[in-house]
């Protein structure tokens, strides 16, 4: 099986709090919004306490339609892969020319060249190492990356690969669409990005590696396209979200998860920790409700929630980075989880390696 060898995060330097982001939206939407307040109420509820962006707030007027927004996102985009992945490598303490696959993902820009390729002609990787950009997973895409590169690594045991994501959701937003969905995003969503080593299971630091991924799964729920994604309109990403998502997680996930630990011979009562993404207060308690959780299950999610927001697909990889800074007991089982467009789930059932 392979293993998940080192996660790194990195975030653009200009972060606030969600008072003075409040502020700033209020400035500016207060001769449109019919109701200044109501902004604030969708912001307190979504609990998240501050945020990263990619560019200092007052620079985001100055961008013009989806050209300028996407340069931004190229430009800021590859400079926190470059640090992700550069603090990866440092901790692994591996060269990037051994490394075999390199995947990168986002759902907040596009680049062709991709940003693997771009990274690329900033770190010495080999000129033969494989690269597989990944669009359009969006949430989703921080546990099916991992699920992914677990797919080659099987039919590779001696490989090394990199999975890193990059999302930018501040560049996305449509400063002109006082919708309800666009008006939660602007509260809920931040940036962010991350890097993470998986090695197969014939490769020397697999020693090292503090979790094997013992199972992974892909499950499609139909007919649920309209639940989250985007409308591609002339100034950009336009957010899709419905108010149903938690009914999915309610509704979807114990069949899901019990039929994924049933094929791999696990009970629910065997998982000591839980690896999920945090897509807003309401999908939380939907997943604690639906999974019968205990209290601390989803910490990291919580926290990462408060401190970050939601930063997509980066997120459930920000509570993995907080889960190896405090590993759980060896041989303990875990699960890791993410919903995102389409509507669907990736599951992985990992097992911690190394004594804490």
């Amino acid at each position: 099986m392979p293993y998940i060898h080192s996660v790194s995060c990195a975030f653009p330097p200009h972060y606030y709090d969600q008072d003075t982001l409040i502020d700033a939206l209020k400035s500016r939407w207060s001769a449109k919004f019919f109701n200044p307040s109501r902004l604030e109420t969708f912001h307190r509820n979504v609990l998240v306490g501050g945020r990263h962006l990619a560019l200092p707030v007052e620079e985001y007027d100055k961008l013009e339609g989806f050209g300028g927004h996407n340069d931004a996102w190229i430009r800021v985009g590859l400079d926190v892969a470059e640090r992700a992945t550069n603090n990866l490598l440092q901790q692994a303490d591996i060269s990037p020319e051994d490394i075999n696959l390199l995947v990168s993902n986002t759902v907040t820009g596009i680049s062709v060249p991709s940003l693997e390729a771009r990274l690329m002609n900033k770190i010495s990787f080999s000129p033969y190492t494989k690269r597989l950009p990944i669009l359009g997973l969006g949430c989703l895409a921080g546990v099916a990356g991992i699920n992914r590169v677990c797919d080659y690594l099987e039919g590779h045991p001696k490989e090394a690969a990199i999975f890193f994501s990059v999302e930018l959701c501040s560049l996305t937003l449509q400063r002109q669409d006082l919708s309800i969905p666009n008006i939660i995003s602007s509260g809920l969503f931040g940036d962010g990005g991350a890097a993470v080593l998986l090695v197969g299971d014939e490769h020397p630091l697999r020693e090292s590696s503090p979790f094997e991924v013992c199972g992974w799964r892909s499950v499609f729920f139909p007919d649920t396209e309209r639940i989250m994604g985007w409308d591609m309109v002339d100034s950009g990403f336009k957010i899709v979200l419905s108010s149903k998502v938690p009914d999915i997680v309610s509704n979807e996930m114990p069949r899901a998860v019990a039929d994924f630990l049933q094929d791999y011979n696990t009970q629910k009562e065997q998982l000591e920790f839980y690896v999920a993404h945090p897509g807003g207060p309401k999908v939380l308690k939907a997943m604690e409700e639906a999974l019968d959780l205990k209290p601390d299950d989803l910490k990291y999610s919580w926290d990462c929630l408060q401190k970050h927001g939601n930063m997509s697909s980066v997120s459930v990889l920000f509570v993995l980075e907080a889960l190896l800074k405090s590993l759980p007991a060896k041989d303990s089982l875990g699960l890791m989880t993410a919903m995102g467009p389409a509507f669907c789930s990736e599951l992985g059932l990992i097992r911690c390696c190394l004594p804490q």
